[in-house]
């Protein structure tokens, strides 16, 4: 296992030493340890497979949620998406020395702006090991050494995948501590991690409001939430109502146990008895439990919708629950949007471009759908082969964070004797 059982900050300093080697790699350099770990993935799947047989096996994961078992459980096609998307990385633009402006100042200094990496980058996550692969893939690519401090759900599953990762980069001639795992630990280990002043340059953590506040109480290096995702689906009054049915129950059912799941359905007042006897019907179908308003509960049908409370619109269920309300416009449905939302994904249905640009311009959000479900903000799918997470904030990153997320710049100068008078 690549578990280190060396001090937080002993390992952070050695994650900073390797930072300073990874940063000036060139690109064939890194896409060859990015290869080697796509092809020791494949190699190595029914070893990975029966670390996480034992995870899952454990007393510690017995209590977990239907919903997080699905994020704890690796399969070999999972084992080959994440193959697949290292391989994605690998082929994707290196970020380090891209120029961003260039200019010649009045004293003559040839002034060029550039991209470099971050330095170390420590990222806390739960039940799913994939995010190890994910996110040592995309920090090796963009040139930054990465400490990983997963859950201890996943320790054998994390410890084997981390270990794939250095034996790669040592095939590669890259050093092995570019990517370290710490144990799980509890939240001491977390609140010295996040205190690592000096030696850790960002730090992200992935997960609800709890693992958020415990950070935010103690955090003394940058930090970048991937929070949670409480999004919406507003089904307009314009919409094409099957194609709204189809999206509704997408966003809710495809993946329910993922930050860009949908946790709440609105209708528009003007087609909500049309449409919520539908809609609703699908969802219960798909085994998700309702609860709405007193308008959807009236408009629903035969379908049993449960009363909702005041607590329902701001929960991340990350299960086969959702809340479902009637608006009466595109400026209600934004406004509930923002009320209760965490400003990751929203979408709208309908066939009114203005009221889809109403939407999309007043929601605040890193993602917004227009006729489209909400499972698309995934760093794969746009483009960017994998990611550490989906940034809530607005400073730095917004949206899926990766390669380029990972990266600052530095100016530099160029001259032939310029003094300042």
């Amino acid at each position: 296992m690549a578990v280190t059982t060396t001090s937080v900050a002993e390992t952070c300093a050695a994650a900073k030493k390797a930072a300073r080697t990874l940063a000036t790699a060139p690109t064939e350099t890194k896409n060859a340890a990015l290869a080697a770990t796509a092809r020791l993935l494949e190699e190595r799947t029914a070893e990975i497979l029966e670390a996480n047989a034992a995870d899952l096996a454990d007393e510690r994961a017995a209590g977990l949620s239907e919903a997080l078992r699905d994020r704890l459980t690796l399969s070999a096609e999972r084992v080959a998406a994440m193959a697949d998307g290292v391989r994605v990385v690998a082929a994707l633009e290196d970020p380090v020395g891209e120029e961003l402006e260039r200019k010649t100042l009045e004293s003559g200094l040839d002034l060029r702006k550039i991209r470099v990496p971050l330095g170390v980058v420590a990222v806390v996550y739960e039940a799913r090991p994939n995010v190890t692969i994910d996110c040592a893939a995309l920090t090796i690519k963009s040139g930054n050494a990465i400490v990983l401090r997963g859950s201890s759900y996943a320790e054998r599953s994390n410890g084997a995948l981390a270990a794939i990762v250095r034996e790669a980069l040592a095939e590669a001639g890259l050093p092995q501590d570019s990517v370290l795992l710490l144990d799980g630990g509890g939240r001491e280990t977390l609140a010295e991690l996040a205190m690592q002043e000096g030696l850790v340059d960002l730090l992200i953590p992935r997960g609800g409001e709890g693992l958020k506040a415990a950070i935010k109480d103690v955090a003394t290096v940058p930090v970048m939430y991937a929070a949670a995702g409480n999004c919406h689906v507003y089904v307009h009054a314009e919409a094409d109502l099957e194609m709204a049915r189809r999206i509704a129950v997408n966003a809710k059912v495809q993946r329910p146990g993922v930050c860009n799941s949908a946790e709440t359905l609105l209708i528009d007042a003007a087609i909500a008895s049309r449409f919520a006897p539908a809609v609703l019907g699908d969802l219960a179908a798909a085994g998700v439990e309702l609860v709405g308003d007193e308008r959807v509960r009236a408009a629903a049908g035969e379908t049993e919708v449960g009363a909702a409370t005041e607590a329902d619109w701001g929960t991340e269920y990350l299960g086969l629950k959702m809340a479902v309300a009637v608006v009466g416009s595109v400026e209600e449905a934004i406004e509930h949007v923002n009320a209760h939302g965490t400003g990751h994904s929203e979408a709208i249905v309908t066939t009114n471009e203005a009221a889809a640009d109403e939407f999309a311009a007043g929601v605040d959000c890193a993602a917004v759908y227009v006729n489209a479900s909400t499972r698309f903000t995934d760093g794969f799918e746009y483009g960017m082969g994998a990611e550490i997470g989906n940034s809530t904030q607005k400073l730095h990153a917004r949206g899926p964070i990766g390669m380029r997320e990972l990266t600052t710049f530095k100016y530099v100068a160029r001259g032939d004797g310029q003094l300042r008078e």
